[in-house]
């Protein structure tokens, strides 16, 4: 697949506001730490790629995670009836190109409750669209997994999150 850089350049003060069928979620972006996802969140954003999606992975605790296209077409129930199953094919899409990883240079690399990070598969360079919000702090993830946001409003939303729940959109304020 593809690497792909991304046109839209940081200028640090990026705010993702992530609104979910329980309530909104404000994430100030790390622009300066992590450019390339940063970036690339800010393009599928204004996309509207994420529109719709739904979260199809929760572990208690752990992470909430979404960003799969393959979720799209699906309703919340659809998507709780296939969480879990392997050839469902939730959690194995993206945006059709991958991205460099940037927790090797991200001085700021830390998965604290609340972060926004990238998932990817074994590959370090292979993430795309999908991301995972931390269920407090995650630090075993900080060595592999690049953190490119941390949430300023909405920890109490995220707590409730679970499969099938829905990303109705995510707006980008103060890019350039």
């Amino acid at each position: 697949m593809a690497m792909y850089t991304p046109e839209y350049q940081p200028n640090g003060n990026e705010i993702a506001v992530i609104k979910t069928s329980k309530g909104a979620i404000r994430v100030q972006l790390a622009g300066a730490d992590a450019p390339i996802h940063v970036g690339n969140f800010v393009e599928l954003a204004r996309k509207g790629f994420y529109d719709n999606l739904k979260f199809h992975r929760y572990v208690p605790g752990f992470v909430i995670q979404g960003g799969c296209p393959n979720t799209r077409e699906l309703d919340s129930e659809q998507v709780i009836a296939a969480a879990g199953n392997p050839w469902a094919g939730l959690g194995t899409g993206g945006p059709g190109y991958t991205i460099k990883e940037e927790f090797s240079t991200n001085p700021n690399n830390s998965h604290e409750d609340g972060a926004l990070a990238m998932a990817r598969s074994q590959n370090p360079d292979s993430a795309g669209s999908q991301f995972y919000l931390c269920l407090g702090p995650q630090h075993n993830l900080d060595s592999g997994y690049t953190v490119f946001g941390q949430t300023i409003e909405g920890k109490d939303v995220i707590a409730t999150l679970r499969v099938g729940d829905v990303i109705e959109t995510v707006e980008i304020e103060n890019a350039d």
